[in-house]
């Protein structure tokens, strides 16, 4: 499990990438851009370290995606005030089952 570690860096880097192209979504200016895609470069390099270090494609993506969405869930709700509809409430709800199901114990 030394992936961990490294998909948590991906995920970290990822929320930061989104935030910077939400900013820029918003304001329009070249910083924003610039540092958005940085992280997202950045992140990537993560992702394969965690595929080298054994997270595997379908652990490791699915562990990727629900967490990302999650968590880009709860940065657009609190910091730019989106609003989800109920539908989509639950394909985070689906989400998190999944992940859980990834890991259960055979």
């Amino acid at each position: 499990m030394s992936w961990i570690p490294l998909l948590a860096l991906l995920i970290g880097f990822e929320a930061v990438a989104d935030i910077f192209s939400k900013e820029y979504s918003i304001r329009g200016t070249w910083p924003y851009w610039v540092a958005g895609i940085s992280c997202y470069i950045i992140a990537n390099a993560f992702w394969l370290g965690a595929i080298r270090a054994g997270s595997g494609l379908t652990k490791g993506a699915m562990v990727f995606y629900v967490t990302s969405a999650v968590l880009s869930f709860v940065i657009g709700v609190i910091f730019y005030k989106e609003v989800l509809t109920r539908v989509q409430m639950v394909g985070i709800g689906l989400g998190v089952v999944a992940l859980a199901l990834i890991f259960w114990p055979e």
